[in-house]
């Protein structure tokens, strides 16, 4: 199947006759010496016509027309492709739907062979002689021609030569000149002008019995073509740099060239009889053309400038109607001639002015005066156009003539500029004056009009029209003003001589969108300004109401400030002033690195760089009274750098309770961090039946930070009505991402002095997920959700509106400090390794305790009855049992289905790290877990690789091939299976999901991806659950590891080396 078709080749030109012509060559088989690419994307042949034309078609991979090339001259000059280019593409159509070239009768085939081989070189032809006679007679241009080699021969039929000339075919001129295509040729220029003729000849052929064809094609008749309007003027185009002959009227010129300039021409004017004559010396000129851009003038053709052409044409299609070599301006019409003609013929023209005339006209430079007066509502004005002791006043009906005996030669071009912007005014005609009463006109008047009049003319105001003046930006007075007695902002703004009991009107006035309003004293106060647009912009965003300004004063909250100065920035607002505590606020939020916050010194830590400066940022909206969203990516230290804020507010401000609220799988884990990193802070945890929690919640004021869960703060709502806390700090923030849910209505009812987010995805799938963080934060910041999805979402979302989408980011980018770990990779170690401690769920912890107790009793009745050495067996099968149901209680008992806090904490740990990029091993001793995570992943849409024992070899390098190159997001691997031997450095996480008792077997399965080759910072996260034997192993663990890495050999397990109290203890909860 062909890329092409008849109408994609259509498409392509601009006159279907182009496709006509080139169907006709192909057919014909003019299209010559085809040669293509393997591809077939790229043609090139050899088209023969008047002359042989090199044409090219090249395809892009798309399998559409790339270029095309020619080198015929209607290539170069109209627009689409020409016939040559018709020719080959049919080539190509007919090629690539039947497999070959359209053959040619079979007479044609050997025609085209013998044609091949009698080709001869331009060069080695002979070139003839073409001699152009242009005729100019009852103002039809035409043209004859002669052609020979030494004598010339009239073409007696130009159309049938033409036709002849484009078929190849042998022309008999008489008995000693026959034109033969294999031994003639033309000449570049003589091609040029036969290339064209043939374009005109084709298009009278189509046009022949159109009924405007006589007017708008060139006709051929016997030995002429008689040439249309547009055909002349392209085919003196084409012979501007030959001399040829012509017949103009009658009358022979050999020799004549083309000129491209204008004529000296030659006029006089002179007094008769108290009139004026202009008298032209040089009447021979013959327009050529209708619009006389080519004329012919003293024996040869110019061709001349528009300004030209517009002078001279009126005056002598004057003279040759009336056949004179003058025209007479009667003495009434004298001072139009003079002041509006003259000027023109003066600067296309030699115009010599008898000195009779000259003395006549009084010549003074124009001065435009304009008074303008007020009585009442109406605004009234006079103009005055002066030319010395002559003053004009264009509404008069006076006669300037009684004026003076001079002829007055005016400036009639800076008089109709003048006028021009009257007219604009609508003004009514009274009296020799003008007037305006409407008052939108008044105002449009002095607002536009008057500012630009004041260019052309001098303007006189009385004293009454004064008071009537225009108010603008010039008198406006604005400032910002930081008050932290009353932790507000002040946005002042007055305009002098305005009362501040105006401003409400005037705003409502640009609501409405009126371009001005009237004052009480007259005046007018332009509304269509940039800075007023500006206010109404801002108060617009602000969400205020204009009626609350109080003696030219709003009121702002505080947190508007960075915005408002971004605001004023951005818009280039320079009439707003902000004062030095407005400035001091921006620049800390700005830049709260340079302000001397101290770490406490009984934080057991060392903070990174990155670390240091977010702790800063904490305290600096603190102390401004601003909330803000710690957005750090997984693994950066979220928590690290909230417990040192913490510790710090303790020791500035004394005790005071603060409250975290986190996911459930995390209580515990927050708890060990503060033990960890800051013990003197006193924590209490929020746990046990109802009864239980009410207790802990109400001796609160006893501890610095309280720690609970979003289902227990759902539970416990009410419990925290009287309580008001220092901070309150949401960790993994997104869980109140629907403002509707019981999460986000919970949190938001807890008072405190200061809110914080953390979380590494503020937003995961709408901008109302940002906006309900932001409510919690800061009510208000973000507007109402109905104005923000007015405003922000709908338009960001659905329309792509990528101001809004910037105005959005300015607003937010202060209170929200995300890095990545690529932003922050210098201070990053190799391996960031992290202990994520993971509450059971209820049902899970219930048959934990159970199992528990019966293992533990038959572990004692075993030792008692065959001592502690040969129990190990049985120890370690009840050691197994509980270290699985830490995972998930369904890989051994069927039916379960009570969940469990692991797995459901990994699904949050990887969805969040997956959308931020990164990619997981995730260990498991057992087996039958990862095959549950890998169904949980795969629900979730997660592509994932797995790997065990029962992997065959092959398989086992494929599968690392694939992940290596991309593929999946998720590796699962058994740690016995894949524990060793595998490069997996296309990881940047490792997750160990449940403990084994030699760490050294861990670190073994973690340099899977920590190793050489990897390029990012690995992190590596062991989920502990808590109260369990994990928790106890990896405490074993911390204590004994360096002690272990020297000890123990490959082989050995850590349990190996505990003695049995450490054995026994692991029973104990």
């Amino acid at each position: 199947m062909s890329r092409l078709t008849n109408e994609t080749i259509i498409d392509r030109i601009d006159s279907y006759n182009t496709f006509i012509m080139g169907r006709e060559y192909y057919n014909s088989g003019k299209v010559k010496e085809v040669k293509s690419t393997p591809s077939h994307n790229y043609y090139v042949a050899s088209i023969y016509g008047n002359s042989k034309y090199e044409s090219t078609v090249e395809f892009n991979m798309s399998n559409s027309i790339k270029k095309t090339t020619c080198t015929c001259q209607d290539f170069k000059e109209h627009y689409g492709d020409c016939k040559h280019i018709v020719a080959l593409l049919m080539l190509i159509m007919d090629y690539e739907n039947t497999g070959s070239i359209k053959k040619q009768k079979s007479e044609g085939d050997i025609k085209n062979i013998l044609h091949y081989y009698r080709q001869t070189p331009n060069n080695a032809k002979m070139p003839l002689n073409l001699e152009i006679n242009f005729k100019f007679t009852d103002k039809i241009p035409r043209l004859e021609m002669r052609i020979g080699e030494n004598k010339l021969y009239v073409i007696r039929s130009l159309g049938k030569f033409i036709s002849d000339i484009r078929g190849e075919k042998i022309i008999e001129f008489g008995k000693n000149f026959v034109y033969s295509p294999e031994i003639h040729c033309f000449d570049n220029e003589d091609q040029e002008l036969i290339d064209y003729l043939t374009i005109l000849y084709e298009n009278y052929e189509i046009n022949y019995n159109n009924y405007f064809g006589s007017r708008h094609f060139s006709i051929f008749k016997g030995s002429q073509v008689n040439f249309s309007p547009k055909s002349l003027e392209r085919f003196f185009e084409i012979i501007k740099s030959r001399k040829f002959n012509a017949e103009i009227n009658h009358i022979d010129f050999k020799e004549i060239s083309i000129i491209h300039r204008d004529l000296d021409l030659n006029l006089k004017l002179v007094e008769s009889q108290n009139d004026l004559l202009l008298k032209v010396d040089d009447i021979d000129i013959v327009p050529l053309t209708e619009d006389w851009k080519y004329v012919f003038y003293k024996g040869n053709i110019y061709k001349l400038s528009e300004h030209q052409t517009n002078t001279i044409r009126p005056i002598f299609n004057e003279i040759n109607r009336k056949d004179t070599d003058a025209i007479r301006i009667e003495k009434e019409l004298k001072n139009t001639f003079v002041s509006e003609i003259l000027p023109i013929i003066r600067r296309n023209s030699n115009l010599e002015i008898d000195k009779t005339v000259q003395d006549s006209i009084h010549s003074e430079p124009l001065n435009s005066t304009i008074y303008f007066d007020r009585q009442g509502d109406l605004i009234l004005g006079k103009v005055i156009f002066n030319y010395g002791d002559i003053d004009i006043n264009p509404f008069s009906s006076q006669d300037i003539n009684k004026k003076t005996n001079k002829i007055l030669l005016r400036d009639i071009e800076k008089e109709r500029t003048v006028m021009s912007f009257l007219e604009h005014g609508d003004f009514k005609v009274e009296d020799g004056g003008f007037y305006l009463e409407e008052e939108e006109e008044i105002f449009d008047f002095i607002n536009d009009i008057i500012p630009e009049l004041q260019k052309h003319s001098e303007i006189y105001y009385s004293e009454s029209f004064k008071n009537m003046g225009l108010i603008g930006p010039k008198n406006f007075r604005s400032g910002l003003r930081l008050d932290n007695k009353l932790d507000m902002l002040h946005f002042d703004f007055n305009i002098e001589g305005i009362e501040d009991n105006e401003l409400e009107e005037i705003f409502r006035s640009i609501k409405k969108k009126k371009i001005y309003y009237k004052l009480k004293n007259g005046s007018f106060l332009s509304l269509n300004n940039k800075e007023f647009n500006d206010i109404i912009d801002m108060l617009d965003y602000l969400d205020i109401d204009i009626g609350n300004f109080q003696n030219g004063t709003l009121e702002i909250p505080k947190f508007r400030t960075m915005y408002l100065d971004k605001f004023i920035h951005n818009r280039g607002i320079d009439f707003i002033k902000k004062n030095i505590d407005f400035r001091r606020l921006v620049r800390d939020i700005n830049d709260p690195e340079d302000i001397e916050y101290k770490l406490p010194e009984n934080l057991n830590a060392d903070l990174r760089d990155y670390q240091r400066f977010g702790f800063k940022w904490l305290k600096t909206l603190t102390n401004y009274g601003f909330g803000g969203i710690l957005a750090d990516e997984m693994g950066l230290g979220k928590t690290i750098q909230i417990i040192s804020f913490l510790l710090s507010e303790k020791k500035e401000k004394g005790i005071e309770p603060s409250i975290v609220i986190v996911p459930t799988s995390l209580v515990y884990n927050w708890e060990d961090e503060v033990e960890k990193f800051a013990p003197s802070l006193r924590t209490l945890v929020i746990t046990g039946n109802k009864v239980d929690r009410g207790n802990l919640i109400s001796n609160s004021k006893d501890y610095d930070l309280l720690i609970t869960s979003y289902p227990l703060i759902r539970r416990d709502i009410d419990e925290y009505k009287n309580i008001s806390f220092r901070h309150c700090i949401l960790d993994e923030a997104q869980y109140i991402k629907n403002q509707e849910s019981l999460n986000a209505k919970s949190v938001k009812n807890i008072r405190a002095k200061h809110y914080f987010a953390l979380t590494g995805t503020p937003m995961e799938n709408s901008l109302s997920e940002l906006w309900s963080i932001f409510d919690f934060l800061m009510p208000g910041y973000l507007l109402s959700s109905r104005k923000f999805g007015e405003k922000y979402e709908r338009p960001i979302s659905k329309e792509n509106n990528n101001e809004k989408l910037k105005e959005l980011r300015d607003q937010i980018k202060p209170f929200i400090l995300r890095r990545t770990k690529k932003d922050v990779l210098k201070e990053l170690p190799d391996k960031i390794e992290q202990k994520i401690v993971i509450e059971m769920s209820k049902e899970q912890k219930k048959l934990y305790l159970a199992y528990l107790q019966a293992i533990k009793g038959e572990i004692y009745d075993e030792i008692n009855s065959k001592g502690y050495g040969r129990s190990h067996i049985k120890i370690l099968a009840g050691l197994t049992r509980l270290r699985q149901i830490c995972c998930h209680p369904e890989i051994f008992i069927e039916g379960y289905n009570g969940g469990s806090g692991k797995l459901d904490s990994l699904e949050e740990i990887v969805v969040e790290a997956v959308e931020s990029g990164h990619r997981i091993l995730i260990f498991s001793q057992f087996t039958t877990m990862l095959q549950k995570i890998r169904t949980l992943l795969e629900e979730k849409k997660i592509k994932t690789l797995y790997l065990d024992g029962s992997t065959p070899i092959v398989e086992r390098g494929n599968l690392v091939r694939d992940f290596n190159k991309g593929i999946g997001d998720i590796f699962l691997i058994s740690l016995k299976a894949g524990g060793t031997g595998l490069n997996l450095t296309s990881a940047d996480m490792v997750i160990h999901f449940d403990p084994w008792w030699n760490p050294a077997v861990e670190d073994q399965a973690t340099d899977r991806a920590h190793r050489i080759g990897q390029e990012e910072t690995v992190q590596v996260i062991k989920l502990v659950t808590k109260g369990t034997i994990e928790e106890k192993i990896f405490n074993i663990q911390e204590r004994k590891k360096e002690m272990i890495d020297k000890v123990i050999k490959e082989g050995e397990t850590l349990i190996t080396k505990l003695s049995e109290d450490e054995i026994m203890s692991l029973f104990d909860m």
